[in-house]
This record gives structure tokens, sequence and C-alpha cells, in this order.
């Protein structure tokens, strides 16, 4: 069960991390600057990339907690 839930959270850090690099940058600390736009709506592959990163972002926190709770 241990090695499962290890490797399961490997590939959901992977899986994150490739999430977060593919979203665009153009909003982070620019909008908060002056540099951006006021306010912008996600369509399509953009909405899904970001809804797909917090899906796993919240499976890997709850393998990281199942996998404290089995030590």
């Amino acid at each position: 069960m241990k090695i499962v839930l290890l490797i399961l959270q490997v590939l959901l850090s992977g899986t994150l991390m490739a999430l977060i690099l593919l979203q665009s940058s153009k909003g982070g600390l620019g909008g908060g600057l002056g540099g951006g736009q006021l306010y912008r709506t996600k369509r399509g592959a953009e909405k899904l990339i970001f809804t797909s990163t917090i899906v796993v972002a919240v499976l890997f926190l709850l393998t990281s907690l199942i996998n404290v709770a089995v030590n």
C-alpha cells in the first residue's frame, strides 16, 4: 500500500509541475503593479489547465495526508 501511495505521489507531483508550467504567466504580479488587464476570463484550454491544476493539487494533498497517516 505504501509503495502504491509513493508512486502515485511521484506521478501527481510531476503532473502538477507540468500543469503549472503550462499555465500562461500573464496574470502574476504584473496586474498588481499596473501591467495587466483589469479582469480576464479563462476560456478553452486555459480553463481546462487551470481546473486540472486545482484537481491534481488537491489529489496530491490528499495522498500526502494519507501517506502520513499510514506511517
